[in-house]
């Protein structure tokens, strides 16, 4: 089943998504609103490294792409057949470069060196044993001037706010954490219970 994602220039992007295949298998709330948050234009995007962790459908990847960035869209191997199939859906709108490969958290990153001018993420984070390969990850692929945004929905669920807390706090030994007000997302969508955060590397790298 394909889902529509509108863009402020242009068609639409389409989005195939699989009933059967697991969490990476949808276009979920916290992609769209990074996607839409992409085009209100915040970051210039136009010839920069783009990578995005964890891509699932491409859906904020793809969209980075056809506002002028070169981006790879990384997730696991079962998942490269739909971002294939999403990038070829959507190249007519590419104006930058989109590619897709296997990046499995906490593996060797050397290919995907040097360091990218944006890792995008969009809910990233739900499962507490892949929070320290994520975490390791994004210390082997950030340098100095990588900005990391990262989009996710809170949850009140179950476990899901100790594993939010546990990761930010992790998170904040390397990195410093700055939210995007909710104002400065797309009008359009936007949700209280979403949020971006603008991550950069902690400049102080000797004091651990």
């Amino acid at each position: 089943f394909v889902r529509e994602l509108e863009r402020r220039a242009g068609p639409a992007l389409r989005l195939e998504q699989r009933a059967a295949g697991g969490v990476g298998s949808v276009v979920w709330d916290a992609a769209l609103v990074l996607a839409k948050f992409l085009e209100t234009g915040a970051c210039p995007l136009a010839r920069r490294h783009v990578l995005e962790l964890g891509a699932g459908t491409g859906a904020v990847g793809i969209m980075a792409a056809t506002l002028g960035a070169n981006v790879t869209v990384t997730d696991l191997e079962e998942l490269q057949e739909l971002l294939m199939v999403n990038i070829e859906n959507n190249k007519h709108l590419v104006t930058g470069s989109v590619r897709a490969k296997v990046l499995k958290w906490g593996e060797d990153v050397t290919e995907f060196q040097p360091p990218p001018d944006y890792i995008l993420m969009a809910d990233c984070i739900y499962y507490e044993e892949s929070l320290e390969p994520l975490l390791k990850t994004l210390k082997d692929l950030t340098g100095p001037d990588t900005c990391v945004l990262c989009c996710y929905e809170q949850r009140t669920m179950g476990k899901n706010p100790e594993i939010e807390r546990k990761y930010f706090e992790l998170l904040q030994r390397d990195f410093e954490l700055e939210t995007i007000p909710l104002d400065e997302h797309d009008e359009e969508y936007r949700s209280e219970d979403i949020h971006i955060l603008n991550i950069h590397r902690k400049s102080t790298v000797g004091a651990r």
